[in-house]
């Protein structure tokens, strides 16, 4: 245990918190022992990932937990192709895990630096109109509620507090371990192209069905797409992988070396924001080669953003991406990040953007180092009109009230909540607004 004193920034530098104490823990034990000793010093206490959230989901005015030390394998049932990993095991170490016993997870989020607990409570996603977000993979979980007692959740354990718990916001209880449904190894073939955004819009539903995964992202001031289309293949067949300086290019210089690049100068002088993404757009070239799911769909990200991003019935994503398109060039702005729409298929977790309807995923990134708050108000008022719900652990405006009529099942939440934590043990600002005191 440390003392509080030292301030704590979350991904997007949108919020700074100084706890008043910090722990890590190394057992589940531990973990009650810290929940039991903050609820008696009427302190509220939360678990924090890798801070990659730029809302204030995991913020801890109170007792702050550092679960990386609860990390790895627990339990591997091969026969089942289910594992049980510690809350603090990040993605990328998961994967590495899961290879050597010849098991996959069905689908991962594209930043590989978020711990499980973490990415689970924020509802990370990929993209494929066929895949749900990780929430929909967890067989199982393990939490600490504010009586410092343990809970485990499941199909038949419980089962009534599963679609709330699965995606829980950190709201219920401390997650220390996840059981996790995962499948055999993957390929996959990717190719990724620059394309007119007019052309990629008017085909989209025929390019999300087209692939397994589909996204693309736009450099604004420009009329180019970037798009990646990745397809299953055989697990028999042949990889084709880019060359070390080709995976350098691709994942290290272009999505961080470049990125940050840009960010920087259109930050300091906004007006070189149209220049710079031309020039960007032109040097990104395609790529085609065939590699394992997870060294395809999960990156390592650096650069730090705001970013607000919302999930739309799939049907609306063009008309509102085009909405977007228009606002930003009519109020002049200099935007030097790219936007980006990934997909999701219907989830069943009450409180998932994708809950009940396939979903497009438009994100809207702006620099650390600026002021956001006109430029995403704007854009989320359009992105609420066609039916748009915000990702948990990004920047939105939305509270309970506005909330409780997006999801059908936001009462039920509230319910499963007042049940497992009535004293607000685990809240924070962010909860209180968005879930309500």
């Amino acid at each position: 245990m440390t003392a509080g004193g030292v301030p704590w920034r979350n991904g997007g530098r949108a919020g700074t918190y100084q706890p008043r104490r910090i722990e890590r823990p190394t057992s589940v034990g531990a973990v009650q022992r810290a929940v039991m000793a903050a609820v008696a010093s009427g302190l509220h206490i939360k678990a924090v990932g890798s801070g990659h959230s730029s809302s204030g989901i995991s913020a801890a005015p109170g007792v702050q937990l550092d679960l990386h030390d609860m990390g790895g394998l627990i339990d591997v049932d091969a026969a089942a192709q289910r594992v049980r990993v510690g809350a603090g095991t990040l993605l990328c170490q998961l994967n590495s895990l899961l290879a050597p016993r010849g098991m996959s997870l069905p689908h991962v989020g594209d930043i590989g630096r978020q711990t499980v607990a973490g990415a689970l409570s924020t509802g990370t996603h990929g993209t494929g109109s066929v895949h749900r977000g990780l929430s929909s993979h967890v067989a199982a979980l393990t939490l600490v509620t504010a009586d410092g007692s343990l809970l485990r959740v499941s199909g038949t354990e419980n089962a009534d507090l599963f679609p709330a718990v699965c995606l829980g916001l950190g709201a219920l209880g401390i997650i220390v371990d996840v059981t996790l449904q995962c499948v055999p190894p993957g390929l996959l073939h990717v190719v990724k192209q620059g394309e007119m955004l007019t052309e990629v819009l008017e085909g989209f539903s025929g390019r999300v069905r087209g692939s397994d995964h589909f996204a693309f992202s736009w450099l604004p001031h420009t009329g180019l797409a970037m798009t990646t289309a990745s397809t299953q293949v055989s697990p028999e067949g042949r990889p084709e992988p880019r060359g070390r300086m080709a995976r350098f290019i691709g994942d290290e210089l272009m999505e961080n070396g470049v990125k940050m690049l840009t960010s920087g100068i259109g930050a300091v002088v906004p007006a070189f924001a149209p220049q710079i993404n031309r020039i960007t757009a032109r040097v990104s070239g395609g790529r085609d080669y065939t590699e394992a799911v997870t060294r395809v769909l999960a990156s390592s990200r650096r650069v730090r953003v705001q970013e607000m991003e919302y999930a739309l019935p799939l049907a609306a994503v063009p008309s509102a991406f085009v909405e977007v398109h228009t606002l930003i060039e009519r109020r002049g702005w200099r935007i030097s990040f790219p936007l980006r729409v990934r997909t999701a298929a219907a989830e069943t977790a009450w409180l998932s953007p994708s809950g009940g309807r396939e979903s497009g995923h438009i994100a809207i990134p702006w620099s650390a180092r600026e002021d956001s708050s006109e430029y995403f108000r704007a854009v989320e008022a359009i992105l609420r009109a066609h039916g748009g719900r915000p990702h948990w652990g990004k920047i939105h405006q939305q509270d309970a009230v506005s909330l409780a009529r997006m999801y059908p099942h936001f009462d039920d939440f509230l319910a499963v909540r007042e049940r497992l934590d009535p004293e607000r043990s685990f809240g924070n600002p962010y909860l209180a607004r968005v879930l309500g005191p």
